[in-house]
């Protein structure tokens, strides 16, 4: 009985179910990295909408490029041959912010879109000539500590417009202030919420990342008062980050009846300053083959940060047009020759 047990076709068997169950947890288990993954590059025509916005009709278009993050599986962690083309595995701590979670860093992100579309919409109405205002308008609250005495008492989405009797406009502000706070102390912020305006009195904690350091405990984000001449719409759902701006700001011209494209399939990405500026983003390698992807005849990249000599590595033939400013690119956009 032991010799036939013990038989190489028993023995291959048992080590076929073996390999096969390791194969199944390798597959099925995820470990503690990410992939970064390409998307093919997406037009943006239908996804935002511009008062007296006039469609495309000319065969070209702007397009926006993004990231897919998921979770690499243990296999996928192990042996790069068995990740998607084009994919890059990296650490948790390569696409969070330190001190945050995940969960937390994609709050953040939906927060960073809005702004990256306040911020777009400013920049080309601007370019248009049109008179736009934007005031810093306080600190939002994007996510509360577990150990806060802030929580239960502030709530997402509330603006801290004033600390201790004075104006908070911007992170900066209340960093500053409560640079002169000690663990423990309490604060006295006046907060907005919705139409309301409310004042609570909360005791600050120590920051982990900084010990020593008083916080009242929760991640602050800019806050912009604009006022448009007109709503602009932007449909883009689950997708984070400042990225698209560039390409947000060249579909509202392009809407606008501003010939940016002309008649060309043109991808973009940067974060958009006020100012203009175009400033760097991540995930330029996955971004270019996106690009490549969606076959556009031309993308626009950050000069900041190496970006553009990223994106040309990865280009493969596809034209790149490094920018540092708006107004740059519209002037590089105004060089290219039409399709025929």
């Amino acid at each position: 009985m032991l010799t036939r047990l013990l038989s190489p076709v028993r023995l291959a068997a048992a080590g076929a179910v073996v390999l096969a169950a390791a194969i199944a947890v390798g597959v099925t288990q995820k470990s503690d990295k990410f992939l970064e993954l390409p998307d093919p590059a997406h037009p943006l025509t239908s996804l935002v909408r511009v008062p007296g916005g006039k469609p495309h009709n000319d065969g070209g278009g702007i397009y926006y490029v993004d990231v897919l993050v998921k979770k690499a599986s243990l296999l996928q962690a192990s042996f790069s041959f068995l990740r998607p083309n084009g994919a890059d595995l990296v650490k948790q701590s390569s696409i969070v912010e330190p001190g945050i979670s995940y969960q937390q860093q994609l709050k953040l992100e939906q927060q960073t879109m809005k702004l990256s579309q306040e911020k777009a919409s400013i920049v080309a109405l601007r370019a248009l000539g049109l008179s736009v205002h934007a005031d810093d308008a306080g600190v939002r609250v994007v996510d509360i500590e577990r150990d806060s005495h802030a929580r239960g008492v502030l709530k997402d989405g509330d603006v801290v417009v004033a600390a201790d009797g004075h104006r908070i406009h911007n992170e900066r502000d209340l960093f500053l202030l409560m640079a002169h706070h000690r663990i423990g102390d309490v604060v006295s912020l006046a907060v907005e919420r919705g139409k309301q305006r409310l004042t609570f009195r909360i005791k600050t904690i120590g920051d982990n990342q900084n010990p020593g350091r008083a916080i009242i405990g929760f991640i602050p984000f800019e806050v912009l008062h604009v006022r448009l001449p007109f709503h602009i719409g932007f449909n883009l759902q689950d997708v984070g980050g400042p990225s698209a701006g560039l390409a947000f700001a060249l579909e509202v011209l392009e809407q606008r009846g501003r010939d940016v494209d002309h008649g060309l399939k043109l991808a973009a990405t940067g974060e958009i300053q006020l100012n203009g500026t175009v400033t760097r983003i991540g995930g330029v390698k996955q971004k270019t083959i996106g690009a490549r992807d969606a076959h556009v005849d031309a993308f626009l990249v950050p000069v900041d940060g190496d970006n553009a000599k990223v994106a040309k590595r990865y280009a493969h033939g596809l034209r790149i047009i490094p920018v540092k400013t708006f107004q740059q690119a519209l002037q590089a956009l105004a060089t290219l020759r039409p399709k025929a």
